[in-house]
């Protein structure tokens, strides 16, 4: 019986050290009017989480990149007062 016990505590601990953030792929864009500041704010929490940049676009001011939803919660929050766009970044084809 003390086997079996201590062979479900430590499953459960394994469990929980295994388990990651789910990673997203998104694309975020600002308005012309936003600080840089912002922008590098939310580019570095997103590296500091282990999160990539796959894209700094030059046309629109914004990112695209893959990122844990915990740090996609603070960083929606931030960008909320400047209007920040997050959209999940996905392929779009004309035809099916």
């Amino acid at each position: 019986m003390r086997l079996f016990s201590f062979l479900i505590a430590t499953l459960t601990l394994l469990g929980t050290a295994v388990a990651v953030d789910v990673q997203k792929s998104v694309i975020i864009t600002y308005p012309d009017s936003t600080p840089e500041w912002v922008l590098d704010k939310a580019k570095t929490a997103i590296k500091d989480s282990g999160g990539v940049i796959t894209h700094e676009y030059q046309l629109i001011r914004g990112f695209a990149a893959e990122l844990g939803e915990k740090v996609l919660d603070t960083v929606t929050a931030w960008g909320q007062e400047y209007n920040a766009r997050i959209e999940e970044n996905q392929v779009l084809s004309a035809f099916k």
